[in-house]
């Protein structure tokens, strides 16, 4: 098939963890998958795998802070049929009272701003697909809020008000919005980048617990939502391990 044929997926932060597990999945389903984030030297090694397994997949270095760079990426694609707005992350886990300013801008930058830019530029070609499809990645952060995640809290909080909007204003136009929400989830690198490198305590947020979700889990789950009929929606997907009850009560095993 034409490349230009095949349904395209952009996903962004797409280098590791859930990004790369939902372009994976998504490539294996059919669709040509646009990855993108600031690693270009993880994004080739990604690509090439998913074309040694017969996937279309192409790469693209970006920043989605940087408005210019993501007008200037995703407005040369020819369509797009699924927007997954993955790029985000925590940085920190300081108490409101001596939290950094400057990591809570970083923070709102990616996972609010991020998904803002990228949605802009490509609402346009998600409409004209005529079933279009664009997922938020959010968090159970984006609900319920904890001591030390304040900064992580608000930003997903925003993202969760983007979904939300969004499917209010675009209510007459032939685009779905999903909000996936995921709880605990066990990747290489989000604890270790929050906790700035200190692997000691980012295994301790997984210490006692048998089986977190993992990247292929909300990848699974992504991939779902976006294969479904047209008409068929999912407005929000919350998803844990069993061993996680609520954001505050998680079986660990002893």
């Amino acid at each position: 098939m034409d490349a230009s044929q095949s349904p395209t997926a952009v996903i962004t932060g797409a280098s590791s963890g859930i990004g790369a597990a939902t372009a994976i999945r998504l490539a294996d389903a059919g669709y040509r998958v646009v990855l993108t984030a600031r690693r270009a030297d993880r994004l080739a090694e990604l690509a090439e795998r998913i074309t040694k397994n017969g996937g279309q997949a192409q790469a693209h270095e970006l920043d989605v802070t940087d408005r210019a760079a993501v007008d200037a990426v995703l407005h040369q694609l020819d369509r797009c049929d699924v927007l997954v707005a993955n790029a985000g992350g925590a940085i920190g886990a300081d108490p409101v009272a001596t939290g950094s300013a400057d990591d809570w801008r970083a923070m709102y930058e990616v996972n609010v701003l991020g998904t803002l830019n990228t949605v802009q530029a490509l609402l346009p070609k998600l409409i004209a697909s005529g079933a279009g499809t664009i997922v938020v990645m959010g968090s159970t952060a984006g609900f319920t809020p904890y001591e030390g995640g304040g900064g992580y809290v608000a930003a997903k909080h925003g993202e969760h008000a983007i979904a939300g909007t969004l499917r209010l204003e675009l209510y007459d136009q032939p685009v779905r919005v999903i909000e996936i929400a995921p709880g605990m989830v066990k990747t290489d690198e989000f604890a270790v980048n929050r906790y700035r490198g200190d692997a000691e305590k980012a295994a301790a947020v997984y210490q006692g617990v048998a089986e977190p979700l993992t990247a292929e889990d909300v990848a699974d789950a992504v991939t779902w939502t976006v294969t479904r009929p047209a008409h068929f929606n999912v407005d929000l997907m919350v998803i844990r391990p069993r061993a996680q009850a609520a954001q505050h009560k998680v079986f660990r095993q002893q």
